[in-house]
């Protein structure tokens, strides 16, 4: 709803000024594509929301306890937190082999993506909430941010990093790139091949996360046509 506020009368963010945004797009779009998050793929993005709250609640024990250290508070707090972040540590690694379970039924051709692991997959299943209300590979790149967005400089059209879309699914490619870049021999020749035609790092990057953008929507399409033939059978 970004470009209907900046275009809007009225100022600043909130629920009555995106939800007016909302109520004229959808009758100026008749046909907008309906998100649709139930069955298997919601119980994956619950799963990884709840795992990152634990991550999060970790991750401030853990801030905590060294400020308690170096500050010299008595033993008994610095215990008391260090047996916290153990017991959050078990739950986390429990939710992650269970989101790893379900990931591997749900989308097999997705883990088969060079650096996409069971957590990034569950975020991109989840972000997705269906690739069918996609009609193509480019409508999913915009969606998730990474289409690229001209721009034009001294008569010369160049490209630049979009900062729309889902900000979730544009890091969860992110990820899945930086992998690819180091490891990945295909994607490693790509960012070659672009740096040697005059590009810099973060130029070669976007052009490998856009590629990806397509590879990740084949491999979603890929999953749903099985789980479609599978509940068909």
């Amino acid at each position: 709803m970004a470009n209907a506020r900046a275009a809007a009368r009225s100022f600043g963010k909130s629920d009555p000024i995106d939800a007016l945004a909302v109520a004229r797009a959808a009758l100026r779009e008749p046909d907008l594509p309906l998100a649709r998050l139930d069955g298997p793929e919601r119980e994956v993005r619950l799963l990884v929301d709840h795992r990152e709250d634990l991550v999060q609640e970790r991750t401030r024990m853990i801030s905590r306890l060294r400020w308690h250290l170096h500050d010299g508070t008595v033993a008994r707090i610095a215990r008391d937190l260090v047996e916290r972040t153990s017991r959050l540590t078990v739950e986390i690694n429990q939710l992650e082999r269970e989101i790893t379970a379900l990931v591997e039924q749900l989308a097999p051709s997705l883990l088969a993506v060079c650096g996409c692991g069971s957590l990034t997959a569950a975020k991109i299943l989840g972000e997705t909430a269906g690739v069918a209300r996609f009609k193509s590979c480019d409508a999913y790149a915009r969606h998730n941010g990474t289409a690229p967005q001209p721009v034009w400089s001294s008569n010369r059209a160049r490209h630049r990093l979009s900062r729309s879309g889902n900000r979730q699914l544009n890091a969860a490619l992110h990820r899945i790139a930086l992998t690819q870049a180091h490891r990945h021999p295909p994607a490693q020749a790509l960012i070659a091949r672009r740096r040697a035609n005059g590009d810099g790092g973060l130029e070669a990057l976007r052009v490998l996360k856009r590629r990806l953008s397509d590879v990740v929507y084949r491999a979603l399409r890929a999953d749903a046509t099985t789980a479609t033939l599978t509940e068909a059978t």
